[in-house]
């Protein structure tokens, strides 16, 4: 096993979060190279964590990357909700019982888990929910969501994706339901 050789502060290992930055753009070590003036043979053994780069050199490869130096020391944002702790919520469904999975606050995505009672609806006229997308998956019984011109049918391991803003509604079949309901970018903060 390799060591791995800590950043030029001292912290923890930058390679992996330049590596997957630079991947995550689209970029070839060779087109970073040749953007930031360092060698292809210097950034690979970077992004392993083989040699320590100065901070100047940090500086000029944060601003190829269109990266703010301060994210490659930042701690993760890990949050664990548990369901047992998860807020309930009611965002209008009739017999639904509503859970915000996803951390309060939380602005880049919403995760919501709904038990549906049998014959459980979002309501009886179409509505929409102000994100860009929204997906539907059920994790167990079934499902029709409807829209103004069509309806889809969703049975046990089957998902949706549509815009928020596309008018829906939805009706459980005679028998309970799980969904789980992803919303980006999530529509409320879930802290009022």
């Amino acid at each position: 096993m390799r060591p791995i050789h800590p950043s030029a502060t001292g912290g923890p290992p930058i390679g992996a979060k330049l590596r997957s930055t630079r991947m995550a753009q689209g970029l070839t070590l060779a087109q970073v190279a040749e953007s930031s003036g360092l060698s292809k043979g210097f950034l690979s053994r970077l992004e392993r964590d083989e040699t320590s780069p100065s901070v100047a050199t940090l500086v000029q490869l944060c601003q190829v990357l269109s990266l703010p130096v301060g994210a490659l020391f930042a701690e993760p944002e890990i949050q664990k909700v548990t369901r047992a702790d998860a807020p309930r919520i009611n965002l209008g469904g009739v017999h639904v019982e509503e859970h915000l999975m996803s951390p309060r606050g939380e602005e880049r995505v919403q995760l919501l888990r709904s038990s549906l009672a049998p014959g459980a609806h979002g309501g009886h006229e179409l509505y929409t929910v102000n994100c860009d997308v929204e997906v539907m998956h059920v994790v167990s019984g079934a499902v029709e969501v409807r829209f103004a011109d069509r309806t889809v049918r969703l049975e046990e391991g089957d998902a949706l994706t549509f815009p928020g803003r596309e008018p829906h509604t939805w009706v459980a079949d005679d028998a309970p339901a799980e969904v789980v309901w992803v919303l980006v970018p999530a529509p409320w903060s879930g802290s009022a």
